[in-house]
């Protein structure tokens, strides 16, 4: 198989395996912080039983993010020597400061975990608003470098070589800040809908104490909280993202929406796929001059079509699908959330089992629309690597033992994935909650 091919299939692999742990691992602080201050408004001592064993599932989802974003470090310099050329000279500060973040999370985690009891309320708050902190700033800094693929600013090409460099220019280049937005709010919401979909599982258990079913229906309640603003805040930022994608990556907003043509008045479609023969989306729903409403904030404005661009630079039409794929599904959570709220807190009743189910299913949904969100996001940038300066082709390594590693490395993640599930399991286990809250299982 070409090497290309294969540096991307393994590089798109270790990304698809660390962005799980890399997400969950900004998601789930947040939620501890709101465990920790819903504690000390209400005085009641479940919100600090969930911070304490949120914070043990957190420490365990650290153990392999750690290793598993260093090996995605490492393939960087491994698989794309080209790119690393470039980017080393542009836009290696995110990456230098981001281990300062690293380390700031490491470092009040500590705190937080070895000397919470010794701590006032105040300062455990504040140690776990600062792990929080460090998180999203790794996920921001890292994501700066994937902005400036997108946009490429602050330095020129000539002959090759790398001149006029600018960096504070490629690190505010214009992508950074919707995406970085975009990135932190998508994680947050995921973090919170992986916690209420254990909470919801929970619930459906029978043979649960009603002491326990107290609990989880308060941790439950505070996940659809943050779930709800966060999945919101997504949600409008996607807006700006599409403005955005208007302005400065027109081709792949043309590619998403599978507009041939340019022209105004363009119409959004949802599902379908894109057919290249008839130019069109096929089977979808058709929505008028939307498309031109969202890039442009007027219904008339003009949005470029495929058409205007050579075909040897379009991306995949298949990111139709995972564009659809991801919209849908934030669109389902911001509805979900907001409709068990509604239920709770206007209805007055409890949670049927119906929507417990459907509860269940909003955290694995989050995490397959983080993936969706990163292979569009990736994939609709080629044929490049950096936008307009770099192809994919250049920039990879001319090695034909890719093969081997691939498949090394996939059995190194599925060992990995089996061990953090196991170790979860084991961990939880021995320690229920149950056992914690003072109460016996099922009385």
């Amino acid at each position: 198989m070409d090497s290309v091919v294969m540096a991307r299939a393994l590089f798109g692999s270790s990304m698809a395996f660390h962005i799980i742990f890399a997400t969950l691992g900004v998601g789930v602080p947040l939620m501890i912080v709101f465990a920790e201050i819903f504690a000390g408004i209400t005085k009641n001592s479940d919100y600090s039983l969930m911070a304490k064993r949120w914070t043990k599932a957190q420490a365990i989802l650290l153990g392999v993010a750690i290793p598993s974003g260093t090996i995605v470090g490492v393939m960087l310099s491994m698989l794309w020597p080209g790119f690393m050329e470039i980017m080393g000279q542009v836009i290696a500060v995110p990456f230098q400061v981001e281990i300062w973040a690293f380390f700031l999370e490491a470092l009040f985690m500590s705190i937080y975990i070895y000397a919470a009891d010794r701590l006032s309320r105040k300062l455990r708050i504040l140690s776990v608003i600062m792990v929080s902190f460090g998180s999203a700033s790794s996920a921001v800094l890292i994501t700066n470098v994937h902005a400036w693929m997108n946009t490429p600013r602050g330095f020129k090409l000539a002959d090759g070589k790398v001149t006029d460099v600018h960096p504070l220019q490629a690190i505010f280049n214009p992508s950074f800040a919707v995406t970085a937005i975009h990135v932190v709010a998508s994680a947050f919401m995921t973090g919170a809908f992986c916690v209420g979909s254990i909470a919801a599982y929970k619930l459906l258990k029978k043979g649960k104490s009603e002491r326990e079913r107290e609990y989880h229906r308060r941790s439950l309640y505070l996940a659809l909280i943050v779930g709800l603003v966060c999945s919101m805040a997504t949600a409008i930022n996607g807006h700006f993202t599409a403005q955005m994608l208007h302005h400065y990556l027109p081709l792949k907003l043309a590619a998403a929406e599978g507009l041939f043509e340019t022209g105004p008045h363009a119409a959004l479609e949802i599902f379908g796929s894109t057919s290249l023969e008839k130019q069109e989306v096929v089977g979808g729903i058709t929505i008028p001059s939307a498309l031109s409403f969202l890039a442009t904030d007027r219904f008339d404005g003009v949005v470029r079509g495929l058409n205007d661009y050579p075909r040897e630079l379009w991306p995949p039409l298949y990111i139709h699908t995972l564009f659809n794929l991801m919209v849908i599904i934030g669109g389902f959570l911001v509805a979900l959330s907001f409709g068990a709220l509604f239920y709770r807190l206007v209805l007055k009743r409890p949670y049927p089992r119906w929507l417990l189910a459907v509860l269940v299913a909003g955290g694995p949904l989050s995490l397959i629309g983080i993936e969706t969100g990163w292979i569009f996001s990736c994939t609709g940038r080629q044929p490049w690597v950096i936008s307009g300066v770099q192809k994919t082709a250049d920039a990879a390594t001319l090695s034909d033992n890719i093969g081997v590693l691939f498949g090394l490395f996939i059995g190194l993640y599925v060992l990995l994935m089996i061990l953090t599930i196991t170790v979860m399991r084991y961990y939880f286990k021995r320690k229920p909650v149950a056992r914690e809250l003072g109460v016996t299982e099922g009385s």
